[in-house]
């Protein structure tokens, strides 16, 4: 047994932990590069930052991170010689402030870092400090090694990725989710949930990752339909978020799978939101990934795992693999899901997709080797 485990030095979770940020930036640096979403909710924040004798100055993430917002960032935070960075908002923000964070330290222009459109030069000094505050549960970047950049000029989706831009601190509380809109409730949570299934069945899955995507798993499945019916629901609320911090923790450390891999892709060609795409595949996913495994591989110890996965969505002793995908196909519908058609993606876009996907570094992770032909009818099924 040989494997990794990292995460953040530290976590912080529970309700009002917000409000740590500022004393804890205190002994980080003098001068924040604050990166935020459109909402402006980082202006309590700002003002607790500058009680603490912190100078600030600010970024709004408009929508998913561009390199050329990156740039822009990075430049921002030289000019303003900032010595740190608070990253407080979604997915996207926190992306957002890692790649900065990792570029104000090293400085090769950014496509040389990255994947698939660069060539993947190693960063060798660790980021600058880092802390990372989410909005949403679901995406669990605040822990996860990596930041995803909408590369404009190709139009693909392609991560910035190294141990060495873990944040420092990472921040989860539950308040900062409360008045999340249903719909947003919904695609980010199953965003969590497909990040908690996914490592779980993956190739490089080890015993630390199965632990949180196990609780991850079993906290969304009694959760995520009172957080998307009652977004009041105290518990239900905190749930999802400790679910979101499991499926982070999780994929930091093992592979993602199918649903990630066509993510990329269509995130770079169509304006469909990250979580939407996730959401939106994840049953058609496990259902090809099951009858695939069964038919080819019928001994394979992700078949077992998805009949794990099965009782603890279910609640039934008895539920295998096949119940899984039953119970994601429902709780999809319930939760008004959008189909990919909704963003423009069309029949004839399903070869030039699946090629595509079939790069991505996430298609490593998947239990089996999907053909041409199952991973058109995954999108066929989505569309």
């Amino acid at each position: 047994m040989n494997f990794e485990f990292a995460a953040p030095t530290r976590i912080l979770f529970g309700e009002g932990r917000v409000n740590d940020a500022a004393q804890l930036a205190s002994g980080m640096g003098s001068r924040a590069l604050v990166v935020e979403g459109q909402s402006a909710r980082a202006e309590p924040l700002v003002g607790q930052l500058r009680e603490k004798g912190i100078a600030t100055t600010t970024i709004r993430v408009a929508s998913e991170p561009t390199i050329s917002l990156v740039e822009g960032g990075v430049a921002q935070a030289r000019r303003e010689q900032c010595d740190l960075v608070v990253a407080l908002g979604g997915g996207s923000v926190i992306d957002a402030g890692k790649a900065i964070a990792a570029l104000l330290t090293n400085v090769a222009p950014v496509r040389d870092y990255l994947e698939v459109i660069g060539i993947g030069r190693p960063l060798t000094n660790r980021s600058a400090p880092l802390i990372a505050i989410p909005t949403t549960a679901g995406t669990g970047a605040e822990v996860t090694r990596n930041a995803v950049l909408m590369a404009e000029e190709e139009r693909v989706k392609v991560s910035l990725r190294s141990v060495l831009m873990l944040p420092v601190v990472a921040i989860i509380d539950p308040v900062l989710t409360y008045t999340l809109p249903p719909a947003i409730t919904a695609s980010t949570g199953l965003d969590a949930l497909t990040q908690c299934i996914e490592p779980f069945v993956s190739r490089q899955a080890n015993p630390l990752s199965d632990a949180v995507a196990r609780e991850g798993i079993r906290r969304a499945a009694g959760a995520l339909r009172r957080a998307y019916r009652d977004g009041a629901d105290v518990e239900a609320r905190r749930d999802m978020a400790l679910a979101s911090l499991c499926g982070g923790l999780a994929l930091a450390n093992a592979k993602l799978g199918a649903v990630h891999g066509f993510a990329s892709p269509l995130g770079g060609m169509f304006p469909v939101p990250h979580t939407t795409v996730c959401a939106r595949l994840l049953p058609a996913v496990a259902e090809v990934n099951v009858r695939a495994l069964r038919a080819r591989e019928p001994a394979s110890p992700a078949l077992t795992r998805y009949d794990e996965v099965a009782r603890i969505l279910t609640g039934s002793s008895g539920a295998r693999a096949e119940d899984a995908v039953e119970w994601l196909r429902e709780i999809v519908e319930e939760l008004a899901v959008p189909r990919l058609s909704t963003y423009g993606v069309r029949e004839q876009d399903i070869p030039r997709v699946a090629a595509e996907a079939r790069r991505a570094s996430s298609m490593q992770g998947n239990p089996i080797v999907l053909t041409g032909d199952e991973l058109a009818e995954v999108l066929g099924g989505s569309i």
